[in-house]
């Protein structure tokens, strides 16, 4: 069945059916990996977060994308939900709404264009150039080992890996304001560092 169809009455989960009920789903995904309880989620939000998608203005196929990966973040994290933050609905919207967001900015970033002279390679250092580049470096390395461990984590996703500020909150269980204070600190103590021992 494709992510357009309307589920059958009889798979679909009655409308009735209160939050709490859907916070009992939650849970026992999130304890047990109760597949019944993650194909009853799935029955009643994939329809919902597919027409929010594609009112975002996804395609159809980026939309169903969007489910799946939407989806499967419920699968994995369903233990990260807390009822006293948010119903169910709006705990899975918010990461829908986030995806949507992240799959944006990947797409909006702009592809290097080969044939522009700032592409061209740079000729090759001199001797003196490529010490105080190997100096740097150190220089650099030695600063990021100073790092608080959890400044230097956010610092690794977000140079290292590209992970939006969104992306390291959710996979770290951390606020997105603490994300955005730790990277701001880190990289105040790297300026710092490096100015020190120039």
């Amino acid at each position: 069945m494709s992510l357009s169809e309307r589920p059958s009455p009889q798979g679909a989960v009655p409308q009735s059916l209160a939050d709490d009920s859907f916070g009992d789903l939650v849970r026992l995904v999130a304890q047990q990996r109760d597949r019944a309880a993650f194909a009853a989620l799935f029955r009643q939000f994939a329809p919902r977060i597919l027409q929010y998608c594609r009112k975002l203005g996804a395609d159809q196929g980026v939309a169903e994308e969007l489910v799946q990966d939407v989806m499967l973040t419920v699968w994995l994290k369903a233990d990260s939900y807390d009822p006293a933050q948010a119903s169910v609905g709006t705990w899975i919207f918010t990461i829908a709404r986030n995806r949507r967001i992240d799959r944006l900015r990947k797409e909006s970033r702009p592809v290097p264009d080969m044939d522009d002279p700032a592409m061209t390679p740079v000729s090759q250092a001199t001797p003196e150039e490529a010490a105080q580049l190997v100096q740097g470096s150190r220089r650099l390395h030695g600063a990021i080992g100073t790092l608080a461990p959890n400044q230097s984590e956010v610092l690794r996703r977000s140079y290292f890996l590209e992970q939006t500020h969104e992306e390291i909150a959710e996979e770290t269980d951390v606020p997105l304001g603490t994300v955005k204070t730790r990277l701001r600190l880190a990289l105040g103590h790297l300026k710092r560092s490096m100015k020190d021992t120039a």
